[in-house]
């Protein structure tokens, strides 16, 4: 076991035994498992040798990837499970937003209602006799670009700015100008608090939670949750995003898929369109034609069952038993991913109620009882359990191993035939609700993410007797939190009110924001702009859970950084690395004095941090050591996402927390130069057996092999490998620059985030050619880390950068650029602008003087 990982305690309720596990994944897949059992009484032998057995059975069931870690995704996918069908957006611009909505801060809501203070983010009100006009200026044409702008947010923060504005009619003649006038554009739309915030969606199975769990816990009346003003702007978004063939993709650049169209077709009809509505006819004319919702996925039979429209008989069990398990067990729903896990809290607790709106009753979803299915499939009369594995095959990204069906059958016989048994439910019950509270006072009831939270909407109802007593339920503190905090999660744009992927990603586009600045030496020309940064970055670093939370799977958290705000209480390596540099990197400029304190304990928390969440492989995953193992993944229900089971280690989180703690070394030299020294080096060996053959890595974060050179490369050079003669670096170097366009530039579409294989197009969205400032941005940062001899190609490159920049200093929204779980893409509005500026810093700053170039 690595002695960097801390063990995982978990307190067994049954009273008289202590168990503590540590866990982490070796290169072979399966990793170590070490026990410290302290045991009292009769039951200490019995539980050393179950212990015991468990060590034995896991290791025997290890799967081994010779050659490479198990955290390698893996190369290209088979030809015949490629995605081949396109997206169909038909031209001209779509159902304007209303005009009235202003982003404002945060503020607490009712006294004691929250556990901690609101961080103050960006979120929208909306008066309609305080519209501007600006709105209306901002068209949405999906069949341009898909992704928008954020154009309302930019235009409104624009306006507010009273301090000098760039010459829109100079042109920068230097790489070091273009810069220059990209951050005086980019400070007139900082937060006045210091963090840049922005739009952050993109995937379509987000609103439909919150659209449905506000729905059943109103029982029909939507405005008793939100304002009217928020359901239309909800509205115009599903109106903006449904494609030419009836249906909606799981991404904005996806095609269509069951999946989202079965979900988004219910939010339609549940935010007031009626069933003969020419969206809804259209929409039903795509679900008719591939099975109606019994052949989508399983997170969709979900929403739909506890919606009353969908029999639960017709999904793959999720008993609650499983948290009964001890800890050491090899299948624990506690080692899973925490998003995974996250889900699955909530999810089981509504399926162990058998929980499900009186649909009947309601004249909208009775009506949906017919509508989801094809003519002459009646509802009563669907035999559910014979699909309960239906899917199309368009959502059968990952398709359920055999291994998954045959448990889910086991399941099913004893949730449908044989019990349940009450003498287990119940208390697996009544721990998922010590759960769940548990999650909503740790991170100020906004959960660790969308998903999770549209849940715990519904389940802090139905905990409160929402299915006996409505009127009750709803006036309940815990749900009453709960509705407070979905402003925090909603985003407006031009193209409607949407369902963010996180409560923002102000941490991670701020850290970016300020070492960009730092490395192309700007922070003294824009002090106040650096030094609002830097200050809120201090500010939210994680102070909490410095002990974990074991009972329910935590391990301490003091000393990262959320990838949106510490109040979230959700760290992630990456972000924790990312805004460490920044911190690091302006800790003594003299722009920074008299910003909040960042005393050098913090330093040492952030260091904690980072080294307890390498892994036995020597890379870093994302919010936790990985508790599990390969094989896992046969146990994926979910069919639409890849690889979710279990927190491997990435070639970006590494690469991160290597340069943080070498840049913590370098300016903090005496404090554990040993352990930062052996953390680095293994996590180096992991980064480059993670390289693909053909020289590149793949990216898992970000769309998709540029955004992962940049980082492979990155870690490699900070790690203490030669560019010159490192053959890693080399073909990666060489990579990069054989897939540069002719235009200068570099770009990918999302189909490289798919196909696991590097794909372009003639015209990427938002683009004139195939290429993107972002792709560009990235693979500008790697060759010039990697010190690229062929300096030509790197200044053709600037120049791209340069002749897309606008004449106001910010560059255009192009195509999708982040990434998650393989198969769903995800907007950053902010990366048009930090990555590009950083490339343009860093040629002017550091690789043109190295190499004789201006």
């Amino acid at each position: 076991v690595s002695p960097s990982l801390p063990p995982l305690a978990h307190s067994r309720r049954s009273g008289s035994v202590m168990l503590s596990v540590a866990y982490a994944g070796a290169s072979d897949g399966i990793g170590a498992l070490g026990a410290a059992l302290n045991v009292s009484g009769a039951s200490g032998a019995t539980s050393l040798i179950v212990g015991a057995l468990g060590c034995g059975a896991i290791w025997f069931l290890r799967f081994r990837r010779r050659g490479r870690p198990y955290s390698y995704p893996g190369d290209a996918i088979p030809e015949e499970q490629r995605l081949k069908r396109g997206v169909q957006f038909k031209q001209g611009t779509r159902m304007p937003v209303e005009v009235g909505w202003a982003p404002r801060v945060e503020e607490q809501p009712e006294k004691d209602l929250l556990p901690h203070k609101v961080s103050g983010q960006q979120v929208w009100s909306f008066d309609a006799t305080g519209a501007e006009s600006s709105v209306q200026q901002h068209p949405f044409d999906p069949a341009a670009n898909p992704n928008p702008g954020d154009c309302i947010f930019r235009a409104a923060k624009l306006k507010a700015w009273k301090g000098p504005k760039p010459d829109e009619a100079k042109v920068p003649s230097d790489p070091l100008e273009a810069a220059r006038k990209g951050f005086a554009f980019y400070q007139m739309i900082q937060c006045d608090d210091g963090q840049w915030a922005g739009d952050y969606g993109g995937p379509h199975f987000l609103l439909p939670g919150f659209v449905i769990a506000a729905y059943i816990t109103s029982s029909g009346k939507l405005t008793k949750a939100m304002p009217a003003a928020y359901w239309k702007a909800a509205e115009a978004y599903l109106r903006n995003h449904q494609q030419e063939d009836g249906g909606w993709g799981t991404h904005l650049e996806s095609p269509s898929t069951m999946f989202c169209s079965a979900l988004n077709y219910v939010t339609l009809r549940l935010v007031g369109a009626p069933m003969d509505d020419a969206a809804c006819v259209l929409g039903r004319t795509f679900l008719h034609k591939h099975g109606g919702c019994l052949y989508t996925a399983l997170w969709s039979k979900f929403w739909l069952a506890f919606l009353g429209v969908y029999d639960l008989r017709g999904i793959a069990p999720v008993p609650p038993e499983l948290w009964l398990l001890p800890s050491w067990f090899p299948i624990h729903p506690g080692r899973f991913w925490c998003h995974c896990r996250m889900v699955y809290v909530p999810m089981c607790y509504l399926y162990g109620r058998r929980f499900a709106y009186d649909a009947a009753a309601d004249p909208v979803t009775a009506s949906l009882r017919k509508e989801l299915y094809p003519p002459g499939v009646e509802y009563d009369k669907i035999d559910w359990h014979n699909h309960m594995f239906s899917i199309a095959q368009m959502d059968n990204y990952s398709p359920v191993h055999w291994v998954m069906k045959v448990l889910e059958k086991i399941f099913a016989i004893y949730e449908w035939t044989i019990g349940p048994f009450n003498f287990l439910r119940e208390p697996a019950l009544r721990f998922v609700e010590e759960y769940m509270h548990s999650e909503d006072v740790e991170t100020n009831y906004l959960t660790i993410g969308p998903v999770s939270k549209a849940f715990h909407i519904l389940t802090s109802w139905v905990v409160a007797g929402g299915a006996t007593d409505p009127e009750v339920a709803s006036s309940s503190k815990a749900y009453r939190a709960h509705l407070a905090r979905i402003p925090a999660y909603s985003w407006i744009a031009e193209d409607g009110l949407k369902v963010q992927g996180y409560n923002g990603s102000m941490a991670w586009d701020t850290a970016f924001a300020v070492q960009a600045a730092a490395e192309g030496g700007l922070q003294k020309e824009f002090p106040e702009m650096c030094s609002k940064a830097w200050g809120w970055l201090a500010r939210e670093q994680v102070r909490a859970l410095p002990d974990g939370d074991w009972r329910h799977w935590r391990q301490p958290i003091r000393g990262g950084w959320g990838f949106s705000t510490a109040e979230q209480a959700w760290p992630v390596s990456d972000t924790t690395a990312e805004a460490f540099k920044a911190m690091l990197a302006l800790r003594q400029d003299e722009c920074v004095r008299g910003a909040s304190k960042f005393p050098d304990e913090h330093c040492y928390d952030s260091v904690q941090f980072l080294l307890s969440y390498q892994n036995a492989d020597g890379g870093w995953a994302t919010y936790e050591n990985n508790r599990g193992w390969s094989w896992y993944e046969l146990l994926n229900p979910a069919c639409v996402f890849g690889s979710i089971m279990i927190d491997y280690s990435y070639v970006e989180c590494s690469s991160s927390a290597i340069q943080a703690l070498l840049e913590f070394n370098h300016q903090f030299p005496n404090h554990r130069p040993a352990e930062i020294k052996a953390a680095v080096q293994s996590g180096a060996c992991f980064i480059e057996a993670m390289q693909r053959d053909d020289g590149s890595w793949y990216g898992c974060w970000g769309n998709c092999f540029t955004y992962g050179c940049w980082f492979g490369i990155e870690g490699l050079v900070c790690a203490g490998r030669d560019p010159s003669s490192n053959s890693g670096i080399q073909r990666c170097v060489s990579f990069l620059l054989s897939k540069q366009n002719a235009d200068g530039g570099w770009g990918e579409d999302f189909l490289s985030c798919f196909n696991r294989e590097y794909t372009s197009r003639d015209k990427l969205y938002g683009c004139d050619g195939s290429s993107t400032v972002v792709c560009t941005a990235w693979a500008l940062l790697g060759l010039m880390a990697g010190n690229c001899p062929d300096v030509a190609a790197v200044r053709k490159g600037i120049d791209f950068l340069m002749r897309k920049q606008l004449a106001s200093g910010d560059w255009a929204q192009e195509n999708i650029s982040g990434v998650f779980n393989r198969s769903v893409g995800i907007t950053y509005t902010a990366f048009r602008n930090v990555f590009p500026l950083w490339a343009l810093g860093r040629f002017a700053r550091v690789y043109g003087p190295r190499m004789g170039v201006k």
